[in-house]
Protein backbone atom coordinates (compact mmCIF):
# COMPACT_ATOMS: atom_id res chain seq x y z
CA UNK A 1 0.00 0.00 0.00
CA UNK A 2 1.08 3.38 -0.54
CA UNK A 3 2.67 5.81 2.22
CA UNK A 4 0.77 8.49 3.38
CA UNK A 5 1.24 11.24 5.67
CA UNK A 6 -1.89 13.96 6.86
CA UNK A 7 0.54 16.78 8.22
CA UNK A 8 -0.56 19.43 10.52
CA UNK A 9 0.78 21.77 13.08
CA UNK A 10 2.64 24.98 13.48
CA UNK A 11 6.41 26.30 14.49
CA UNK A 12 7.33 29.08 16.20
CA UNK A 13 8.57 32.34 14.76
CA UNK A 14 12.21 31.33 16.16
CA UNK A 15 12.05 28.76 13.51
CA UNK A 16 12.29 31.78 10.75
CA UNK A 17 14.84 34.28 12.61
CA UNK A 18 17.27 30.86 12.92
CA UNK A 19 16.81 30.40 9.36
CA UNK A 20 17.82 33.67 8.40
CA UNK A 21 20.66 33.32 9.84
CA UNK A 22 24.10 33.13 7.36
CA UNK A 23 25.22 29.68 7.02
CA UNK A 24 23.16 28.13 9.10
CA UNK A 25 21.63 24.74 7.28
CA UNK A 26 17.80 24.13 7.35
CA UNK A 27 18.28 20.33 8.08
CA UNK A 28 19.10 21.68 11.58
CA UNK A 29 15.92 23.10 12.01
CA UNK A 30 14.10 20.08 11.02
CA UNK A 31 16.24 18.27 13.16
CA UNK A 32 15.51 19.95 16.15
CA UNK A 33 11.66 20.84 15.22
CA UNK A 34 10.88 17.35 13.44
CA UNK A 35 9.03 19.63 11.05
CA UNK A 36 9.26 22.96 9.33
CA UNK A 37 5.53 23.92 9.31
CA UNK A 38 2.81 22.00 8.05
CA UNK A 39 -0.48 24.12 8.45
CA UNK A 40 -2.92 24.26 5.32
CA UNK A 41 -2.63 27.75 3.57
CA UNK A 42 -4.62 29.19 0.86
CA UNK A 43 -3.09 28.06 -2.84
CA UNK A 44 -1.62 30.53 -4.76
CA UNK A 45 -2.97 31.27 -8.01
CA UNK A 46 -1.22 33.39 -10.37
CA UNK A 47 -1.57 32.90 -14.08
CA UNK A 48 -2.03 29.58 -15.15
CA UNK A 49 -0.01 28.02 -18.15
CA UNK A 50 -0.84 25.09 -20.46
CA UNK A 51 -4.65 24.38 -18.70
CA UNK A 52 -7.16 21.85 -20.20
CA UNK A 53 -10.38 22.43 -19.19
CA UNK A 54 -12.39 19.21 -18.45
CA UNK A 55 -16.26 19.32 -19.07
CA UNK A 56 -17.34 20.31 -15.30
CA UNK A 57 -14.26 21.76 -13.48
CA UNK A 58 -14.09 21.60 -9.93
CA UNK A 59 -11.86 24.98 -10.33
CA UNK A 60 -8.68 22.90 -9.07
CA UNK A 61 -5.30 22.45 -11.08
CA UNK A 62 -3.47 19.61 -11.08
CA UNK A 63 0.09 19.83 -12.42
CA UNK A 64 1.39 16.34 -14.00
CA UNK A 65 4.58 16.46 -14.65
CA UNK A 66 6.35 13.58 -16.92
CA UNK A 67 10.25 12.65 -16.76
CA UNK A 68 10.91 10.86 -19.67
CA UNK A 69 13.18 11.49 -22.75
CA UNK A 70 10.34 9.63 -25.05
CA UNK A 71 6.94 10.78 -26.47
CA UNK A 72 5.57 7.34 -27.02
CA UNK A 73 7.11 5.73 -24.08
CA UNK A 74 4.79 3.45 -21.20
CA UNK A 75 5.51 6.75 -19.05
CA UNK A 76 4.15 9.17 -21.39
CA UNK A 77 1.11 6.80 -22.30
CA UNK A 78 0.36 6.28 -18.07
CA UNK A 79 0.79 10.17 -17.77
CA UNK A 80 -2.61 10.08 -20.51
CA UNK A 81 -4.60 8.24 -18.95
CA UNK A 82 -3.52 9.41 -15.79
CA UNK A 83 -4.41 13.00 -16.89
CA UNK A 84 -7.71 11.92 -18.25
CA UNK A 85 -8.70 10.36 -15.07
CA UNK A 86 -7.85 13.96 -13.62
CA UNK A 87 -9.73 15.52 -15.97
CA UNK A 88 -12.80 13.26 -15.57
CA UNK A 89 -12.50 14.26 -11.88
CA UNK A 90 -12.49 17.83 -12.72
CA UNK A 91 -9.50 19.12 -12.57
CA UNK A 92 -8.15 21.88 -15.04
CA UNK A 93 -4.48 19.99 -15.94
CA UNK A 94 -1.59 21.79 -16.70
CA UNK A 95 1.10 19.08 -18.87
CA UNK A 96 4.55 19.53 -17.50
CA UNK A 97 7.09 17.26 -19.79
CA UNK A 98 10.66 18.02 -18.73
CA UNK A 99 11.84 16.32 -21.69
CA UNK A 100 9.41 18.62 -24.63
CA UNK A 101 10.13 21.70 -22.78
CA UNK A 102 13.54 21.49 -22.60
CA UNK A 103 14.06 21.70 -19.17
CA UNK A 104 17.99 21.30 -17.82
CA UNK A 105 18.00 19.20 -14.83
CA UNK A 106 21.63 20.85 -14.53
CA UNK A 107 22.69 23.34 -11.07
CA UNK A 108 23.44 26.54 -11.77
CA UNK A 109 25.47 29.19 -9.86
CA UNK A 110 22.01 31.43 -10.20
CA UNK A 111 20.00 28.62 -9.12
CA UNK A 112 22.24 27.52 -6.11
CA UNK A 113 20.97 28.15 -2.73
CA UNK A 114 22.07 31.24 -0.77
CA UNK A 115 21.54 29.74 3.05
CA UNK A 116 21.67 33.81 4.47
CA UNK A 117 19.40 34.66 1.41
CA UNK A 118 16.28 32.98 1.42
CA UNK A 119 14.35 35.54 -0.99
CA UNK A 120 17.12 34.88 -3.57
CA UNK A 121 15.77 35.64 -6.97
CA UNK A 122 16.56 32.50 -9.12
CA UNK A 123 16.57 32.33 -12.91
CA UNK A 124 13.43 32.93 -14.96
CA UNK A 125 12.93 29.64 -16.20
CA UNK A 126 13.09 28.30 -12.17
CA UNK A 127 10.74 30.95 -10.94
CA UNK A 128 8.35 29.73 -13.62
CA UNK A 129 8.64 26.38 -12.83
CA UNK A 130 7.78 27.28 -9.17
CA UNK A 131 4.85 29.63 -10.40
CA UNK A 132 3.29 26.30 -12.12
CA UNK A 133 4.11 24.70 -8.52
CA UNK A 134 2.26 27.41 -6.79
CA UNK A 135 -0.57 27.54 -9.05
CA UNK A 136 -1.31 23.38 -8.92
CA UNK A 137 -3.91 22.16 -5.97
CA UNK A 138 -2.30 18.40 -6.64
CA UNK A 139 1.12 17.28 -7.82
CA UNK A 140 1.32 14.05 -10.47
CA UNK A 141 4.18 12.82 -11.46
CA UNK A 142 5.08 10.19 -13.70
CA UNK A 143 8.27 8.30 -14.25
CA UNK A 144 10.53 5.44 -15.06
CA UNK A 145 12.20 4.14 -11.68
CA UNK A 146 16.40 4.15 -12.21
CA UNK A 147 18.55 2.46 -9.53
CA UNK A 148 15.85 2.69 -7.11
CA UNK A 149 15.30 6.16 -7.43
CA UNK A 150 13.98 9.28 -10.45
CA UNK A 151 15.62 10.01 -13.37
CA UNK A 152 18.67 12.77 -13.86
CA UNK A 153 16.05 15.33 -15.29
CA UNK A 154 13.35 14.47 -12.33
CA UNK A 155 16.02 14.86 -9.50
CA UNK A 156 17.20 18.26 -11.22
CA UNK A 157 13.81 19.42 -11.32
CA UNK A 158 13.71 18.79 -7.62
CA UNK A 159 16.92 20.19 -6.89
CA UNK A 160 16.73 23.46 -8.90
CA UNK A 161 13.41 24.09 -8.71
CA UNK A 162 12.15 23.04 -5.05
CA UNK A 163 14.61 25.47 -3.82
CA UNK A 164 15.83 27.06 -0.32
CA UNK A 165 12.79 29.74 0.35
CA UNK A 166 10.30 28.41 -1.75
CA UNK A 167 9.78 24.25 -1.13
CA UNK A 168 12.17 24.58 2.43
CA UNK A 169 13.45 27.32 4.61
CA UNK A 170 9.86 28.82 5.90
CA UNK A 171 8.12 28.17 8.70
CA UNK A 172 5.60 28.15 6.72
CA UNK A 173 6.08 26.55 4.14
CA UNK A 174 4.84 27.63 0.43
CA UNK A 175 3.95 24.51 -0.82
CA UNK A 176 1.59 23.63 2.69
CA UNK A 177 -1.41 21.90 2.10
CA UNK A 178 -0.85 20.83 -1.24
CA UNK A 179 -0.98 16.74 -1.96
CA UNK A 180 1.13 14.92 -4.69
CA UNK A 181 1.19 11.04 -6.24
CA UNK A 182 4.73 9.69 -7.52
CA UNK A 183 4.02 7.11 -10.30
CA UNK A 184 7.05 4.99 -10.76
CA UNK A 185 7.03 2.65 -13.40
CA UNK A 186 9.81 -0.25 -12.44
CA UNK A 187 11.27 -2.77 -14.64
CA UNK A 188 11.15 -4.85 -11.74
CA UNK A 189 8.99 -8.06 -11.64
CA UNK A 190 5.96 -8.01 -8.85
CA UNK A 191 7.47 -11.59 -7.33
CA UNK A 192 10.80 -10.22 -7.13
CA UNK A 193 11.83 -10.60 -3.64
CA UNK A 194 13.17 -6.89 -4.27
CA UNK A 195 10.12 -5.13 -4.93
CA UNK A 196 9.19 -4.12 -0.83
CA UNK A 197 12.71 -2.75 -1.25
CA UNK A 198 12.06 -0.64 -4.15
CA UNK A 199 8.85 0.86 -2.18
CA UNK A 200 10.65 1.79 0.72
CA UNK A 201 13.72 2.61 -0.59
CA UNK A 202 10.87 5.62 -2.98
CA UNK A 203 8.72 6.00 0.01
CA UNK A 204 11.98 7.23 2.05
CA UNK A 205 13.26 9.82 -0.99
CA UNK A 206 10.18 10.79 -2.35
CA UNK A 207 7.32 10.81 1.21
CA UNK A 208 9.41 11.68 4.09
CA UNK A 209 12.69 13.08 2.51
CA UNK A 210 11.17 15.68 -0.06
CA UNK A 211 7.16 15.98 0.64
CA UNK A 212 7.16 15.65 3.99
CA UNK A 213 10.02 18.26 4.13
CA UNK A 214 8.48 20.73 2.40
CA UNK A 215 5.35 20.53 4.04
CA UNK A 216 2.91 18.51 1.24
CA UNK A 217 0.18 17.61 3.74
CA UNK A 218 -0.46 14.43 1.32
CA UNK A 219 2.31 12.04 -0.38
CA UNK A 220 1.86 8.45 -1.55
CA UNK A 221 4.22 6.92 -3.50
CA UNK A 222 2.42 4.14 -6.09
CA UNK A 223 5.00 1.43 -7.37
CA UNK A 224 4.23 -0.05 -11.12
CA UNK A 225 6.03 -3.44 -11.58
CA UNK A 226 6.49 -5.30 -14.64
CA UNK A 227 6.85 -2.20 -17.07
CA UNK A 228 9.12 -4.03 -19.25
CA UNK A 229 8.53 -7.05 -21.93
CA UNK A 230 11.11 -9.15 -20.46
CA UNK A 231 10.41 -10.06 -16.53
CA UNK A 232 13.88 -9.34 -15.31
CA UNK A 233 14.76 -11.23 -11.72
CA UNK A 234 17.47 -12.18 -9.75
CA UNK A 235 17.97 -15.48 -7.94
CA UNK A 236 18.79 -16.32 -4.51
CA UNK A 237 22.46 -16.25 -5.50
CA UNK A 238 21.90 -12.78 -7.30
CA UNK A 239 21.94 -13.90 -10.57
CA UNK A 240 20.36 -11.97 -13.09
CA UNK A 241 17.72 -13.33 -15.53
CA UNK A 242 15.83 -11.89 -18.62
CA UNK A 243 12.98 -13.40 -19.57
CA UNK A 244 11.81 -14.12 -23.20
CA UNK A 245 9.61 -11.05 -24.22
CA UNK A 246 5.28 -11.39 -23.56
CA UNK A 247 3.61 -11.50 -26.26
CA UNK A 248 -0.02 -12.06 -27.70
CA UNK A 249 -2.46 -12.56 -24.80
CA UNK A 250 0.14 -12.78 -22.09
CA UNK A 251 1.44 -9.29 -23.35
CA UNK A 252 -2.11 -7.62 -23.78
CA UNK A 253 -3.31 -9.34 -19.55
CA UNK A 254 0.62 -7.58 -18.66
CA UNK A 255 -0.36 -4.35 -19.59
CA UNK A 256 -4.22 -4.52 -19.17
CA UNK A 257 -3.23 -5.20 -15.53
CA UNK A 258 -0.52 -2.57 -15.25
CA UNK A 259 -2.85 0.18 -16.60
CA UNK A 260 -5.56 -1.04 -14.12
CA UNK A 261 -3.46 -0.55 -11.46
CA UNK A 262 -1.90 2.64 -12.34
CA UNK A 263 -5.36 3.90 -12.22
CA UNK A 264 -6.07 2.19 -9.53
CA UNK A 265 -2.99 4.54 -7.91
CA UNK A 266 -4.99 7.75 -9.51
CA UNK A 267 -7.91 6.76 -8.11
CA UNK A 268 -7.18 5.93 -4.63
CA UNK A 269 -5.24 9.66 -4.80
CA UNK A 270 -8.44 11.37 -5.99
CA UNK A 271 -10.55 9.44 -3.56
CA UNK A 272 -8.62 10.91 -0.51
CA UNK A 273 -8.54 14.54 -1.58
CA UNK A 274 -12.22 14.29 -1.75
CA UNK A 275 -12.07 12.81 1.79
CA UNK A 276 -10.17 15.32 2.74
CA UNK A 277 -12.28 18.27 1.21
Amino acid sequence: MPFRSELTGSIPDIVDELLSIEAFHPWIVYTFTGVLDISPTATSTGQENSLHNGSETTGRTALVVIAHHRSDSLTAHTARRATAQLEAAGYRIDLLDLQAEGFDPRMTVEDQPEWGNRDKPYSAETQEHMRRILAADVVVTVFPVYWMSVPAILKGWIDRVWNYGFAYGRSKPRLAGKRILWLGLGGIAADDAALPDMQATLEAQLNTGLAYYSGFAHSSVGLLPNAEERRQRLDPAGNFYLDEAAAGAQRTAQYAEFDRRAAEFVEEFLAADRVAA
